[in-house]
């Protein structure tokens, strides 16, 4: 074999080894993905003030989602409290047709009489205590009148929270054969509320923002119904993970939200408490093995989260490595070769415990609209202009993106 020929083979032989460490670094950097795989259908997790993703799996896929839905209702109900077409203390006269939903022995439920009438508090802790269906159906048509019309209602919240995709067919989550009367005609029998993982975060997420008094209801043990005169139970929470439960977290005070469960929908969960001051909200739908395995692995997520990770301020640019401050331009007046960068504003991030912001490795990403045929940021550039993102990798967690902002204002060269 010629020389030539042996320094061509060597050649292709470091390019091809480069290329394997390359991609293999890439697929280690995949299966490094996450600190935790929840067994489920789908997740997700979010930091329920900044909206940072802690955790997904299959998160925008839509599934059947149960009882989740009452979070949804409940958004509703607590929409038109505030708006005063409703009252808390407003008595809710049941029909029928309601109290055969919700004295059906294949539903969950609380004991509903006809012509019994009940406080709309009452009705809306068995539906979030203990998932009463008769109780979900009694406050969504004595606040809009039918299925469609309190549908329409929840279609609205769910655009609101920033949700487009959801199928939504009644207030429960239970298939539309199952609402007898009440059921929407023209509609699959089978037909269930489908929602993603993430669709179901922001939900809760915008639940809890506009209307926080809801924790104040979910995150109660017991609480007592009415029945009838000389007739009451007591309603238990069926969320094994607030505090003192079996399956408590450690260091995290838990206080919300959801579980659901039918055949097509599997076992569901949405949970939510704090941890040194800061809100997660973790959703599960379809979880593996029974009730207390999706307890149990709830409690996992946020007991390793919290041992591999802590919340730390990012409060300005300057904390990240010189790289990350600023970004080349072109086209600038003066000659000027770079702009000074600066963060939209201050954030709080889950990082890696014991680890600094260089090692979250920064990258300027510039907004396409503002690159030049270069790629790199192009004048002329206003004080306080959004011209791109932070990429930020966080060992483990998803990537972090943070909008930044030009710190100066740059002119354009003329020709």
């Amino acid at each position: 074999m010629s020389r030539l020929g042996r320094k061509l083979i060597f050649c292709f032989l470091v390019v091809f080894s480069l290329a394997c460490c390359l991609l293999g670094g890439n697929n280690h950097h995949v299966n490094a993905a996450s600190f935790y795989r929840m067994d489920a259908r789908a997740a997700y997790a979010i930091d329920a003030d900044t909206g940072q993703v802690l955790y997904q799996k299959n998160a925008q896929r839509t599934y059947p989602i149960a009882s989740l839905t009452k979070i949804l209702t409940l958004a509703v109900i607590e929409q038109d409290i505030h708006a005063h077409k409703l009252s808390w203390n407003q008595k809710i006269t049941i029909s029928p047709a309601v109290a055969k939903v919700a004295n059906d022995w294949h539903f969950s439920n609380v004991q509903l009489n006809v012509s019994e009438k009940y406080s709309v508090r009452q009705l809306v802790d068995s539906m979030m205590l203990v998932s009463a269906d008769g109780s979900t159906e009694a406050l969504a048509l004595a606040d809009a009148g039918s299925t469609a019309a309190f549908n329409h209602k929840m279609q609205v919240i769910a655009h609101k929270a920033g949700v487009t995709d959801a199928k939504i067919y009644n207030m429960i989550g239970l298939p539309n054969k199952s609402l007898g009367k009440q059921k929407l005609r023209g509609v699959n029998k089978d037909a269930e509320n489908k929602m993603s993982a993430r669709d179901l975060a922001l939900i809760s997420r915008y639940l809890i923002k506009h209307y926080p008094e809801t924790l104040q209801i979910t995150k109660k043990k017991f609480a007592n119904f009415n029945i009838s005169a000389g007739q009451q139970c007591q309603l238990v929470n069926i969320n094994a993970l607030l505090p003192k439960n079996g399956y408590a977290p450690k260091d995290w005070a838990i206080d919300g939200l959801k579980t659901g469960n039918t055949d097509a929908a599997g076992k569901c969960i949405v949970t939510t408490g704090t941890y040194m001051g800061h809100r997660v909200i973790l959703v599960g739908l379809h979880t593996k093995g029974d009730w207390n395995n999706q307890s149990k692995m709830q409690k996992a997520f946020y007991e390793q989260l919290a041992t591999a990770y802590q919340p730390v301020e990012l409060k300005n640019i300057h904390q990240l490595p010189r790289s990350a401050q600023q970004t080349r331009i072109v086209h600038a007046k003066k000659y000027r070769h770079s702009v000074p960068l600066t963060l939209k504003k201050s954030t709080w991030l889950w990082v890696p415990r014991n680890s600094t912001w260089q090692q979250t490795r920064p990258t300027v990403i510039i907004n396409h609209r503002r690159q030049s045929f270069s790629g790199k940021l192009q004048a002329p550039v206003k004080k306080g202009e959004t011209v791109g993102y932070l990429k930020l990798y966080l060992h483990g967690l998803p990537e972090v993106q943070l909008p930044i902002q030009a710190a100066k204002t740059v002119t354009q060269r003329g020709f």
